[in-house]
Parts: C-alpha cells; structure tokens; sequence
C-alpha cells in the first residue's frame, strides 16, 4: 500500500484463469506479477486452472489485472479470466499454494522444444546443465508424453521418482529462477541417464550404423541421411521398402542445403511444436529417402540430446561443403505403434538398430512426430501428434462429454468436454493387437486425464472396424456416423459452422449409407443431417480390397469401362493376374467404388507409375511428384445428375501415349477445374455457397489449392481443414459433432434424452 493509503484503498480479488495454464510457468509468472506491483495473496493450481487472489491498493490490483494477459508465458494459453472483488483479509505476502483436488476442468499443454536459453545452457561449459540431455525449464520440454493426471504436478509425472538435488531444488522454490515450479526439472546429480554417450552414438551415425534413441514420445531410428547404404539397409531391416523418410538437420540455415523453404515454413520448423515440415527438395540426400517423391519431411532438433547428437557430428565428424542430416523415422517395427518400454525396445530394435539408447525416464504417453504441409500459405496437418496434442479444438457451443473413436486407418480418438474437442494425438492403423491396445490405451488415458465420463460414444457407420466393436462392446449409448459425413463434419466442427453447408468429400473408403463403397461425395450438411447430392461415376473394383493395393487393378477397369478391356494383358503383362482380368470385369458381381483415391490410383498406373503399393497414397504421391503447372483438358468431364466423371479426359490418357509429366499436370487441373464445376452447380440449385473441402486426397497439395482458388474465383466459401489433418486422422472430430448435435436435437425440454 503506498503511502497515505487507506484501509478503504485497500482491495481483494480473485480470479479464475482458465486454458492451458499448468505445467507452463504459469504459477512463478503470477508471482512474479503480483510482486512487481506489491499485493499480497496467493496462487494455486485448481481442477480448473489456476485460482488467484491478490490483495493491495486498489489501482496495483487493477494494473495486475491488466498485465495478466498481456505477458503471459509463451507455452501458456488464455481462454477465459474471471474476477471478482472479496472480503480483505489483509495478506501482505504472496505465496504459491499446494494444488487443490477435486473434479478436473483444466488441461496439460503440449510437449515442447528446447527453448533458447536452455539451448545456451546445454553448450555453455560453465553450466551445471553443459551437455545434459534433458535440460528443461517451465519454457520447454515434456510435458502430455510424461503426465500422468491433473493437476500437472511433479508427483502426477514420469518424474516423481527423481529426488531433486539441492541446486534444482533451489532453483524449484527460486521465483526468480526461469525453473521455479519446473515440473520436470533435472540435473546430472538428480536427473535421468543415458544409457550410451553422445560421442558413441555420433561414431556409430557417423560410421553408417542405425542407432535407436528414446525420444519424448517414443523411439525413433536415425541414421546418416545422406548415406544411400546405411539408409538402404534401414528399409530392409525396418521392411519399409518406398514410404518416405523424415529428415532432420542441425539449424534452420542447413535446411536450404537439402530444401526450398519459404518464410512460412521455416517458421514451423523453428516453433515450440517442431514438427516435420514437407518441403520442396533439393534432391541432396540420398535418393533412398524420400523415392521418387518432389518433397521431402524436415525437422529441427526437437529435444536436447538432438542438438547434442548433430553438434558432435559436425564438430567431431565434419563434412567437406555440407552439414550434417540424419533420417529420423518412428521405431515401430512392422507399422506397429511406437515402442516406449527400455526392454521391449532393447529386444525388438536388436535386429534393426546397431546401437540402442535408452534412459530412465518413462514415457507415459506415444506421441509420434508431427507432420505438416504449407497449402497457399496456410497451415495443413497431415498427422497430428507430438507438440500439439493435447490442445483443443474450440467449438462453436458447449455439448455433452462424448467419446468419438474414429475409423480404422489413421487413427484418433476425440473427447468432448464443455465448447472443447480434444483430438488425440495420431493412433495409426487398428489392423494389429498391438494398435488396437495403443488405442484402448489412449482412450483410458484421455478420459481420465480430462475426467471425462462419455454419455454417448460415436463410431463408424462401418460394422466390422475395431473402433466400432470396441464402441458396441462399452454399454453406452452409440451414435454411428457415415464415413465422409464425419469428414465434413471436422471441417464444419473446428469452423463453427452447423450448417446448412455443401461439402466436397475426396477420400479413398468409407461405409456409405447405401452400404455401398464410397469415396468420391457431394454432400449437403446441416446440423446432424447429411443428403448426397452426388458422387464420382463408378469404377468397379477387382479383387476387392486388393486393388486399393495394387492400382494397375483400378487402371485395368478404367480400360474395360472404355471397352478397351482387351489392352490389359499387354499393358501389364509383368502381373500374374492379368490375362483374367478383362473375363472377370465382365462379371456382374464385381464390387463397385466412387473412391477418388482409386480414380488418382488408375491414373498412376495408366501413366505407368506404380503397379502395386508399397504404402497408403504411394501411387497418388508419385503422381503428384510430376506436377510443375497443371492443365486443364478441355471438355475433360461430363455432370449428369449428380455424377461427376472424368471419362473423356481417361479417354486420353488410355488411348494415346501421353508423357506422364503432361497426363500427370492434365489430371490434377482437369480434376480440380471438374470438382469447381460440380460444387457451382450444385451451390446454383441450393443457394448454398459455403463448401467445406476434406478427405484424404486434399493432402495433395496441387488439388487442394487449385479447388481452393477456383472455389474463390466462383464466389464460393471453401472452408478447410487447419487443426486437423483432411484425412481419417480427423475423422473422430467429425464424428464427436455430429453426435453432439444429435444428442442436443433429441433432448427434452428439461434438458434429458
């Protein structure tokens, strides 16, 4: 209280800050603020956040208000500031309280990179922290991979069986200290260990080796990136035979060595969340990287034992004209989840790793690498995992706590609680026990960190998914939602729209609600509702499911649907199944696809790209890969009710000997150009002129724009994806809405289903 204040000056408030604001600094930051201008009070996590009052000369009090948001610490996000006035009750201290308990409301922050003082720190010999491996502060390091309930406190994490020191426990109680309430703060006296020295795994990257390290999500495998042999024998040992490889480099300025980056990409790159980043390449790496893709998958040191492990390869190993690069790809082995137990992973990396790296600090939840793309200067998950998990997406109302489990491929599950969806982090593919533990096992863990009980859980409409079974297996209330709805829907959820919106699904399966395959949808959207307006003409598919592996399959029909089925022997000649194939097309029992990804496979493989697959999208990225400007062929489609077909431009490309280059570009732009058409038409008949855009093949950089300016260039909305990825990662958002929407819809006047 200055002076000549009065007991009347004096004023008590408290607020309630709500958002990411645990395990952030959050607590030392308000400390801090309240000392600088002189109140007294307290700070304390709560279930909800965090709870403060501060007690002082009315105007001081206000002025904290004030500033509070304004210099707030950089991981920590503000949703919503309560204040109000109390009883004075003449504190003249402030103190940072014990966590309170009870029902949890709040939320743990993402994982984060080595922020740059303790970069400093790590190569600075006077140091306590000089090359120790995990260095952290309140700015950076792990945090939803080491958690293991709220509040975020050192007991509730992977940490609590490390007994601070004395110099960390110093610094722990230190307000001053940029490590004050540090949950994970460590030194070489108290921390975790390595089980290998840096110097050892750099001889061994160095020297051709595969060395797996444990990550802050799980183990990854990394290797020399410029070294054809070491990274050759990666994928014979990890059986990944053509499915691109990541890339990290040391700093952002040995990213133009391999790369073309653009301001906006670089800007990911070097951002807290350091995810991989798809660039343009520079094709310097060697071709085993990234096979013959036109982009490859770059990351920055996202951990300090990175930074440690590429400063001992330039320093102690340097390179004539060049730095270093190191693959860094998940260790899980047969597309399996990521390995996170030290023994598990000394036992099932022994045949792929020359070198394995363990330590000794559990991880408690997988979280792979982040994966991301730059779209027309925007922002484009493509997996959605380590660095941005868990933070929420908000939506446009507040709904019921809901569980949303997703498809089969590329998987995530979705949490409601109040106007939040909380997006897992990427689950992978339900085709394994071992996936489909992971998924139960993410499930569990988002609940229960959120405190979330689901009065209904959302599923596919597809009835043999494990998601689903799990779904029918947990006595709640189910929800089943049609794959390309759900699609829209996470469009729709994360833009705050419920409609009535026209949405362009481009996708490569999902159960229609015909029972039938589809892929390829025009739809209508409004609330929980969806109608068909139309879909891409069919193309039949033989042998199944097979040929979603095997696109010269899906060639082969596009050849007989033109009555040139009598090409197919001799095209490819090289498959077994060949010369049947035109006898058992005529078969009327064949199933049937609308897919677009199938349409992008046929083409592929009529230009002569690949055959088979290797990986989901091989085929379409290749195609891609070809692309310098797209072209549009003239009268290149036909729209008859509904039905968009791109016969007269297939025509073309199976008849004539097109350059691959050129049908690759006429593809993309006739394609793009045809779906602009089809949604104008339909936005003419409904009145309707926001479109949301997803599925699957969005992740293609050249259909996404070009549907995206031509969307514009007709006076159409096009809303896209930006927090989740466009492909069945997003799927569980999607599918949370829309059951959200339903339940409120069938609820009673006093507010029961």
């Amino acid at each position: 209280m200055s002076e000549g204040a009065t007991a009347r000056d004096r004023q008590r408030l408290r607020l309630h800050v709500r958002g990411a604001v645990q395990g952030v600094g959050f607590r030392p930051y308000i400390y801090g603020l309240a000392t600088r201008y002189r109140l007294g009070g307290f700070v304390a996590n709560d279930p909800h956040g965090v709870v403060i009052e501060v007690e002082g000369e009315g105007k001081r009090a206000a002025d904290f208000v004030t500033a509070l948001p304004l210099e707030k610490p950089p991981l920590a996000r503000i949703d919503e500031i309560s204040v109000r006035p109390i009883c004075v009750a003449a504190s003249k201290d402030f103190s940072i309280r014990p966590s309170e308990q009870g029902k949890v409301s709040t939320r743990i922050v993402a994982d984060a990179a080595t922020c740059t003082d303790c970069l400093r720190e790590l190569f600075n010999p006077a140091s306590r922290f000089h090359r120790y491996p995990f260095v952290n502060c309140t700015h950076c390091g792990p945090r939803y991979t080491i958690a293991e309930r709220l509040p975020y406190d050192r007991s509730t994490t992977a940490m609590k069986c490390f007994a601070m020191c004395e110099a960390c426990s110093a610094d722990y109680a230190d307000p001053a200290s940029r490590r004050f309430h540090a949950e994970a703060i460590a030194c070489p006296q108290c921390g975790p260990r390595l089980s290998h020295g840096i110097e050892e795994i750099a001889t061994a990257v160095a020297t051709g080796g595969i060395v797996a390290i444990k990550g802050l999500g799980g183990y990854q495998l990394i290797c020399d990136a410029r070294n054809e042999q070491a990274v050759q024998r990666l994928r014979q040992r990890k059986h990944r035979d053509q499915k691109p490889f990541a890339v990290m480099t040391g700093s952002a300025r040995d990213v133009a060595e391999i790369a073309e980056a653009d301001p906006v990409e670089l800007a990911l790159l070097e951002s807290s969340t350091r995810p991989i980043v798809l660039m343009n390449s520079r094709y310097r790496l060697a071709p085993a990287v990234a096979p013959q893709l036109s982009r490859v998958g770059v990351m920055l040191p996202v951990t300090p034992m990175h930074h440690l492990v590429l400063h001992a390869l330039n320093s102690a190993h340097p390179r004539h004209d060049e730095s270093w690069a190191i693959v860094a790809t998940s260790a899980n082995p047969g597309g399996e989840p990521l390995l996170i137990d030290n023994d598990e992973a000394r036992q099932r990396l022994a045949a792929i790793a020359d070198l394995v790296v363990t330590h000794d600090r559990d991880i408690v939840t997988r979280a792979d690498d982040s994966v991301v793309s730059v779209v027309a200067g925007r922002t484009q998950f493509i997996r959605r995992a380590r660095g941005y998990v868990p933070e929420p997406v908000r939506l446009a109302r507040s709904v019921p706590p809901l569980l949303a489990v997703g498809g089969a491929l590329k998987s995530t599950v979705t949490v409601t609680r109040g106007g939040e969806a909380f997006v897992s982090q990427h689950i992978g593919d339900l085709d394994t026990a071992e996936g489909i533990r992971f998924f139960e096992e993410t499930v569990n863990h988002l609940l229960s960190t959120l405190d979330v009980d689901p009065v209904v859980i959302a599923h596919d409409l597809h009835p043999n998914m494990a998601s689903t079974r799990f779904a029918e297996a947990s006595g709640k209330r189910l929800i089943a939602v049609q794959h390309h709805h759900a699609h829209a829907a996470s469009v729709m959820a994360e833009h705050g729209i419920e409609g009535p919106a026209l949405a362009l699904v481009l996708d490569g399966f999902g159960h229609g609600s015909d029972g039938g395959n589809w892929g390829g949808e025009l739809l209508l959207c409004d609330g929980w509702c969806f109608r068909r307006l139309g879909h891409l003409a069919p193309l039949k598919m033989p042998g199944g499911d097979r040929a979603a592996r095997e696109p010269w399959r899906m060639a082969a029909s596009v050849l007989h649907g033109l009555h040139h089925g009598d090409d197919i022997a001799r095209r490819f000649a090289e498959q077994p199944q060949a010369s049947r194939l035109n006898a058992l097309l005529d078969q009327c029992d064949v199933p049937t696809t609308t897919s677009a990804g199938r349409l992008f496979d046929a083409v592929a493989a009529l230009l002569g790209g690949s055959a088979v697959q290797s990986y989901e999208g091989e085929a379409a990225m290749k195609l891609e890969a070809l692309v310098r400007r797209p072209r549009i062929a003239e009268h290149g489609w036909t729209i008859e009710n509904g039905v968009l077909s791109l016969g007269p431009l297939l025509l073309r490309v199976a008849t004539e000997e097109v350059d691959p280059v050129v049908g690759a570009e006429l593809f993309h732009g006739t394609f793009a150009a045809a779906c602009v058409d089809w949604i104008g038409r339909a936005a003419r008949q409904t009145g309707i002129t926001t479109v949301a855009l997803s599925g699957g093949c969005f992740l293609n950089a050249i259909v996404s724009g070009e549907i995206e300016r031509g969307c514009i260039a007709a006076k159409l909305s096009p809303l896209l994806p930006r927090q989740v990825p466009p492909n069945d990662g997003g799927l569980s958002l999607g599918q949370a809405w829309i059951a959200a929407l339903h339940f409120l819809e069938q609820q009673g006047p006093e507010g029961t289903a």
